[in-house]
């Protein structure tokens, strides 16, 4: 999520895992110790933080799944002899009142967020409580009528060493708007995810980042990531197709009309689990680089997915800066792929903007003489901006995107630029 500068070039997607040893501070590190005492100096009680209510007709249900994936060993814990992922399935519900609305993060996730995450080297602990935040999702709300067909599928992927909470707002949208959107956590490269019987996995990509110390090693590293992701994918969707959903959902999903979206890494995913399975018929990728370079400008070490393209519809969304001539795998995919695509560049726009930190964010800003984030701090993570028009233009283009490819809908939005929406720039 976190953008990183090595040698003048900015980068951004799986690349910045391999520089997350140098932009982290360790637990217990004398920077990490400072930080804290200057939070704890700064504010008595951390800030609580709001996201956006979803604007689409619908109210909001969300249920938890457990997938253990037997025939496939943990590709991070050697002694794990299965995989196991945690996701979170939202839908249309029909009625809300008394059921209460989703933590954004679990208890474990929280703690874990707060002692080690893409924001660690930004955000000081004891500055935020991210525990306390709310989704605009109701527990095990009743699901909302359908047609036989059920509502289409989205599945989302964080960005990388990410968890699957950080993109709740679009997520909530979107299900708002009549998708069941599946969101997924990638066990040991988010900072926790925490199982029913409460068990938190921890991330091991502070490990795995110190262990990539050749160039060589970073690109392993890279391919590994973007596999285990392409893997989870693909195994999430077999479930969701062998009756892994609560009895109340089942028949409510159209396995048929499936798409994919993601921020940075999770982008990317997106695209590469497209190109490797034809049951995903459309993707968005938010800012993600997709090639296995530490350096968004260098074309070396593509993708099969650059290398290849797309015979499908595929939206890219950049921050500033970030377009299919600046961004060396966007530039290969675009070239090759014969599917419909479109590049957007939202102006004002960080890598992070892109995720709930666009929301989360400028809330830590220091106001009325409180200690807090500078304003050069937020701007580096979420860019100038408005979060309120950022989140409006992710959610009007990524629902148009999905309404034009999945439900045949095509209210224009994505075809030039709109007065509505003159913070999307589109690219040629």
């Amino acid at each position: 999520m976190t953008t990183f500068t090595r040698r003048g070039c900015v980068m951004t997607g799986l690349a910045a895992v391999a520089a997350l040893t140098l932009a982290s501070p360790a637990p217990g590190s004398t920077t990490d110790t400072a930080n804290t005492a200057k939070a704890a100096a700064r504010r008595a009680v951390p800030v609580r933080m709001t996201l956006p209510a979803p604007t689409g007709p619908y109210q909001v249900g969300v249920t938890s799944l457990h997938l253990v994936d037997r025939a496939r060993r943990d590709p991070w814990v050697a002694a794990r002899p299965y995989r196991e992922l945690m996701v979170s399935v939202r839908y249309p519900a029909r009625a809300a009142g008394g059921y209460a609305r989703a933590p954004q993060m679990l208890p474990g996730e929280a703690a874990a967020f707060e002692d080690w995450s893409n924001f660690s080297a930004d955000i000081p602990k004891g500055l935020a409580d991210w525990g306390a935040t709310l989704a605009h999702a109701h527990l095990d709300a009743p699901v909302a009528r359908h047609s036989g067909r059920g509502f289409p599928v989205l599945i989302y992927s964080p960005g990388a060493a990410d968890p699957r909470s950080l993109g709740s707002t679009l997520a909530d949208e979107l299900a708002s708007r009549g998708y069941a959107v599946v969101s997924v956590d990638h066990t040991y490269e988010a900072p926790g995810v925490q199982f029913p019987d409460g068990r938190v996995a921890r991330t091991r990509m502070p490990e795995e980042a110190g262990k990539a110390k050749t160039p060589a090693q970073v690109t392993e590293l890279l391919k590994k990531l973007t596999a285990v992701r392409v893997a989870d994918t693909r195994f999430v969707l077999d479930e969701l197709g062998r009756s892994a959903l609560p009895r109340s959902l089942r028949g409510a999903l159209d396995l048929r009309a499936v798409g994919m979206f993601g921020q940075s890494g999770g982008g990317f995913t997106a695209a590469q689990a497209m190109h490797d399975d034809r049951r995903i018929k459309a993707a968005v990728n938010m800012d993600g680089v997709m090639g296995y370079t530490q350096r968004d400008d260098d074309p070396a070490h593509p993708s099969t997915v650059g290398t290849d393209g797309l015979d499908r519809p595929l939206l890219l969304m950049g921050k500033e800066g970030d377009d299919h001539h600046t961004v060396a795998s966007w530039k290969a995919v675009w070239e090759h792929s014969s599917g419909w695509h479109r590049d957007l560049t939202l102006t004002g726009a960080a890598h992070a903007s892109f995720t709930d930190a666009q929301s989360l964010v400028p809330q830590l800003a220091g106001q009325d003489g409180e200690g807090g984030l500078s304003r050069k701090t937020v701007e580096k993570l979420v860019g100038t901006v408005a979060p309120d028009r950022s989140v409006a233009v992710q959610r009007a283009c990524v629902t148009a995107f999905f309404d034009r490819w999945l439900r045949g809908r095509d209210g224009k939005l994505l075809d030039g630029p709109s007065a509505r929406y003159p913070e999307i720039r589109f690219v040629r």
